[in-house]
């Protein structure tokens, strides 16, 4: 099965007008999206998303590399029939109801006068706007707004939809609503390729992340890999002791939280387990041990920290 998208040294050069400064927004990015799968795509403010996402869908020539959409050359015809988008900022045309917006699309899309119809329906169905397919997008509010877009994303039946900041301007219960719409492609097969800054919303809906920045490819891996148990365990027993310290000393950096709790910062090699079976062959009575899971958040920001860390010491 080919993946759903694919990227070969993918890169975008944009020059000045008179050549003399080269601004690399897209760097020779490698890029694997199974089928079937939510994947998010993450980077800080110009780290080269947007131009990413107008390559992938052919509206961009790269300057060099290639990129593949189920198997598909990206711009190619076949590949945008089987594809569905929603950009960060649609223009909606607020004089039409959503039942005409949807019609438009469809034949936009070529789909004939019965299709039109059954997947308006089915769209609409789909992101729980059937009861207002009368209404004028003008009175719609901002999160019926991003779900019929999500409905003309959907009008084709892609097999892949890219969704470039989705839930950015929504309230809580707008992002709700767009996740579950997600999720709910997810259980039907799609592929969904998601652009967005909110990180807990990508660790709640994603199963693979790729993070990057400078135009670059920093990071890639399942939200489980990248988020795993940190090297930082929690110690709660009934009473500490000097000896309880000094046997969790030997396996970490120790800093007591109060007289029960203490913080361990493991050393490099140094397992939880075997701290656990020391501590019970001293008699100590433990009521917890606390592993740590790094939030997609912290992990982020340490990446990407660090990353420009490194392209700064390269330049000095």
């Amino acid at each position: 099965m080919p993946y759903a998208i694919e990227t070969r040294q993918l890169t975008k050069i944009y020059r000045s007008p008179w050549g003399r400064r080269r601004l690399r927004a897209v760097d020779q990015l490698d890029l694997r999206v199974q089928q079937g799968t939510v994947f998010g795509f993450l980077g800080p403010n110009g780290a080269g998303k947007t131009t990413t996402i107008m390559m992938l869908l052919g509206n961009t020539r790269p300057t060099s590399g290639s990129a593949r959409l189920l198997g598909l050359p990206n711009g190619s015809l076949e590949a945008r029939r089987r594809l569905g988008f929603l950009p960060e900022k649609f223009q909606f045309h607020e004089f039409l109801t959503a039942e005409e917006f949807l019609e438009l699309h469809g034949r936009l899309a070529g789909l004939s006068p019965a299709l039109r119809r059954q997947r308006a329906d089915a769209a609409l169905a789909m992101v729980g706007l059937e009861d207002r397919r009368k209404q004028r997008l003008r009175q719609f509010s901002k999160g019926m707004q991003q779900r019929i877009g999500l409905a003309q994303a959907l009008l084709a039946d892609p097999e892949l939809v890219i969704l470039d900041e989705p839930t950015s301007a929504l309230d809580p219960l707008g992002r709700r609503q767009v996740r579950d719409i997600i999720l709910r492609l997810k259980q039907l097969g799609r592929t969904v390729f998601l652009n967005s800054h909110l990180l807990s919303e990508i660790e709640l809906t994603c199963d693979e992340v790729a993070i990057i920045n400078q135009g670059r490819l920093v990071r890639q891996g399942s939200i489980e890999d990248l988020t795993a148990p940190t090297a930082r365990v929690t110690v709660q027993l009934d009473r500490l002791s000097p000896a309880l310290l000094e046997v969790m000393g030997r396996f970490g950096a120790v800093q007591q939280r109060n007289h029960t709790e203490v913080e361990v910062q493991m050393w490099p090699g140094a397992e939880t387990p075997d701290l656990v079976a020391a501590l019970y062959q001293v008699g100590a009575r433990l009521q917890a041990v606390i592993p740590h899971r790094e939030s997609l958040e912290d992990y982020f920001v340490r990446v990407v920290r660090g990353d420009e860390e490194v392209a700064n010491g390269a330049k000095q």
